[in-house]
């Protein structure tokens, strides 16, 4: 059950939700950081996010330039409903989030170099019943030629599957939510 990939990327939305001891491979990871609530201390946020240099884990702000700015992270994830290209004028590492067509063409404008394409699987969410499943995702992502990143539905009992995709990563968010931490079993 194990899926060997280049990256992995772990979507937190608190950084008390991961515990970095779990991450045993070095050069691997990348935390992908998008807080809506803003209720983490800044202090400790700058905390993890040296933890996080130590391990060789990537570090990415969702959206937030300043705070981008502020703890020196290493790049900037560009949500999906983000359609702004003001983030053109920043050399750094941007990673986008897409759903479809349309907004994978804004993240390459974006100058995304990685984009994560959600749904692959299906998912458990109330109102998103459509996902792409590996052959649509194999398609769509042949035809742009990007760097694509799969999210949605990946869980353990169809991990295997992520072997027929066409990607180099995959992405995680639900799974890194409950209590233990997948991670460990995962990797």
């Amino acid at each position: 059950m194990f899926i060997f990939k280049n990256n992995y990327y772990l979507y937190i939305e608190n950084i008390k939700l991961l515990n970095l001891n779990l991450i045993k491979k070095r050069g691997k990871f990348n935390i992908i950081y998008r807080n809506n609530l803003k209720d983490d201390n800044f202090e400790k946020l700058r905390i993890f996010r040296n933890t996080c240099k130590k391990k060789s884990i990537k570090f990415f702000i969702a959206n937030d330039i300043k705070l981008f700015q502020k703890i020196n992270a290493d790049g900037l994830y560009i949500s999906s409903y983000n359609k702004s290209l003001k983030y053109l004028n920043y050399k750094t590492n941007k990673i986008g989030s897409a759903h479809n067509v349309r907004e994978i063409n804004t993240k390459i404008l974006q100058g995304c170099s990685e984009i994560v394409f959600s749904r692959l699987f299906k998912t458990d969410y109330k109102n998103k019943r459509s996902y792409l499943g590996v052959v649509k995702f194999n398609l769509i992502t042949y035809l742009h030629g990007s760097s694509f990143v799969p999210l949605g539905g990946i869980r353990s009992n169809n991990l295997n599957k992520l072997n027929e995709v066409n990607a180099s990563s995959f992405a995680l968010m639900s799974e890194i939510k409950k209590k233990p931490a997948v991670i460990s079993r995962l990797f």
